[in-house]
Formats: structure tokens, C-alpha cells, sequence
């Protein structure tokens, strides 16, 4: 689910400290309800209807927009307060690392029997599912409105180089998604820490896709894209289709680039503190039951990346990528102390270009 936003941890957390005692009152509480921690509209209501209806286990939950507004609250404490929270894959390993994770029992998940292959092959920051079980597997890419460009518009992330288009693109407002765009078309890791590398990338992004495009934006392309202002944005395909007609969908060229992107895991943590581990891997096995896991990818219209037995229960036959097409995709890792290599460049490009 998308994201966006820069490592502001330092402002959000003194926000939160301040405007907020969540963590400390939820800590105190045990009410045998389960409490998620999930992305905005994330979690689909049928599953949480159904979920209740088997188990008999009310969930309760609350939201984040952003990865670094979530683990803001959990160093505030908000741990206490949560018995599933869904990370990305470089937040789900910062949160490995610093030890606030419960392991996950696996005698208790026989459903991780589904999870795709190449979930485990991406999932470099914790592989054996120890601390976390993958809820969803995803990559932006490009969407083109077919009917508004020239027909031989090239399918790579050199699309925002071509003038024919300018003034009618959008790159994402997100340093890793679009320095990691540059870098695989440079034939790079998109987490790659080589200063001459990521100079590289920052050059072509500042002298050839930039001039090119109407601004960084990862609030209202989808809308924008909807109204033909954009004609060509980087996006995700959930935010692009759910703003167009279905009728309107065969005029839309959805696609991840050959030499890859960057794709993003994200995942279901018990964090350390939970006061119902026993319902948390309840309802991680329940979610990916295939008939269950069939009804989460029709609510956003996603295709079945993450969990093998999902597709046949779906109702939706027609997807927007396949697994196949990550093959040659980056997932986002944690940088840790090198992230600084990538905010002094996106720096010269969001503001001094």
C-alpha cells in the first residue's frame, strides 16, 4: 500500500510524545480484542466481519500513512498498544534490529505453506519469516494513458526523458522509489551505496528526467492522471485504477520496466508487548487462508504475488503485474547510517535544480 514521505523520525517522534498518550494508556489495557496497526484502508471490512464471525475475536484498528509516522509511535511506546503492526520490508528490519519484535511461531502459521517463493528470495532482512510473515508484495512502475501519446513511446524508465511528453509527467515524491527508477535503468542495485553510482543517477535525474516532468508527486497523481493533466505518471497502479472507470482501463499501459524497479514488502510483526500473540497468529494464518487472501487482493484489485493458492478463489482475472514481472526488481532495504549518501542527493534534486 502506498507510501511516501521522507525519514522525518526525529520531528514525528516529538510530535507524537507531545500530542499523543496512546502508547501509555493502551499499554495498560487487555480487552481480548485484537488491535492492528495497518495502513490506511488496508484492511478490507469483509475480512474483518469474517474474522470475528469464525473466531469470534473482535479486531480493532487504528491507521498510519507512512512508514516513519508508525515507528515514530512505537519508539513513543505505541508497541504496548498493538498485537499486529504491517511494516515495510526496511521498517520490518529496523524493528528486527533494535529487538522490538516477537518471534513468529510457525507451529501456529500452517498457511505459510502458501507464500510464494519469491516473496522468501526478496525478503533479504528476514528470509526464514522469524519476525514477520509478508502480507502483501508490490512495485510502483509506470502508468501511460495510451490515447494521449505518441505510439512508439519507449517502455523503460526512459519514458521521462522524452520531450514529446514534458509537461504532461510526474515522478513520484519519494527519494528511494525515483533515485532507485535511475539507478536500474543505469544497470545498478537500487539500494546500491556506491557514491559514483548514485552521483550517476542524480545526474540523470537533475539533466534529463526532470526538466521533463511537472513536479515530484505522490499525493494527487492519481486524480491528476484521471483528469488527463498527466498523461505519463510514475505510480502505483491501486492509486491510478481507483480513480478511472473500469471501461476506461484498456486505454491505461500499467508496466514495470524490464530492467526492474522498486518493489516493497509489506509485512505482518508481533511486536514485543503484545497482549494477544495467541489471536495475532490466529488472524495471520486467517488472512492467508487462499479464500481469505482471495478476498484482500479483490478489494484492491491486486494480483496474487504473495500467497500461491489465492488466484483460483479471485474474482478478478485481469491484473496490473504479475510476480513474474518483479523478477529484476530492487525490494526496499534499510540503508541504515548510509541513507544520508541518498538525502544529500535527493536534496539537489528536489531543491537546488
Amino acid at each position: 500500500m502506498k507510501k511516501h514521505g521522507s525519514l522525518v523520525l526525529g520531528v514525528l517522534l516529538v510530535l507524537v510524545l507531545i500530542l499523543t498518550g496512546s502508547g501509555c494508556s493502551k499499554s495498560k489495557r487487555s480487552d481480548g480484542k485484537l488491535h492492528l496497526y495497518n495502513w490506511t484502508y488496508y484492511t478490507p471490512d469483509e475480512i474483518v466481519a469474517k474474522f470475528k464471525e469464525e473466531t469470534g475475536i473482535e479486531i480493532v484498528i487504528d491507521h498510519f500513512a507512512s512508514n516513519e509516522e508508525m515507528f515514530a509511535k512505537i519508539m513513543a511506546g505505541g508497541n504496548h498498544g498493538y498485537d499486529i503492526i504491517f511494516p515495510s520490508s526496511d521498517y520490518t528490519s529496523i524493528m528486527i534490529t533494535k529487538g522490538l519484535l516477537e518471534e513468529i511461531d510457525h507451529s501456529k502459521i500452517p498457511n505459510l505453506s502458501y507464500i510464494d517463493p519469491m516473496v522468501a528470495e526478496k525478503a533479504e532482512y528476514d528470509p526464514t519469516f522469524t519476525y514477520s510473515v509478508p502480507y502483501f508484495m508490490g512495485s510502483s512502475g509506470i502508468a501511460v494513458n495510451t490515447a494521449r501519446v505518441p505510439e512508439d513511446y519507449e517502455r523503460s524508465w526512459n519514458i521521462f526523458a522524452d520531450e514529446r511528453m514534458a509537461g504532461r509527467m510526474s515522478l513520484l515524491d519519494d527519494m528511494r522509489e525515483v533515485m532507485g527508477a535511475a539507478l536500474k535503468h543505469l544497470g545498478y542495485s537500487g539500494n546500491t551505496k556506491d557514491p559514483a553510482e548514485l552521483d550517476e543517477a542524480m545526474e540523470l535525474i537533475i539533466t534529463t528526467w526532470k526538466p521533463n516532468i511537472v513536479k515530484f508527486d505522490s499525493e494527487s497523481f492519481g486524480k491528476a492522471f484521471s483528469r488527463n493533466e498527466f498523461f505519463v505518471v510514475h505510480s502505483y497502479p491501486e492509486n491510478v485504477f481507483a480513480e478511472l472507470s473500469e471501461e476506461s482501463w484498456s486505454t491505461i499501459d500499467f508496466f514495470i520496466p524490464e530492467e526492474g524497479g522498486m518493489m516493497y514488502i509489506d509485512n505482518m510483526v508481533i511486536p514485543k508487548g503484545a497482549r494477544n500473540i495467541e489471536a495475532a497468529h490466529q488472524f495471520i494464518n486467517f488472512i492467508h487462508e487462499p479464500e481469505n487472501y482471495a478476498i484482500f487482493l479483490d478489494d484492491f484489485s491486486f494480483p496474487p504475488t504473495t500467497n500461491t493458492g489465492a488466484k483460483p478463489f479471485m474474482e478478478n482475472e485481469s491484473f496490473f503485474f504479475t510476480s513474474e514481472d518483479l523478477v529484476n526488481s530492487d525490494n526496499i532495504s534499510d540503508l541504515g547510517a548510509d541513507l544520508d549518501l541518498y538525502n544529500t542527493r535527493w536534496q539537489k534534486i528536489r531543491y537546488e535544480h
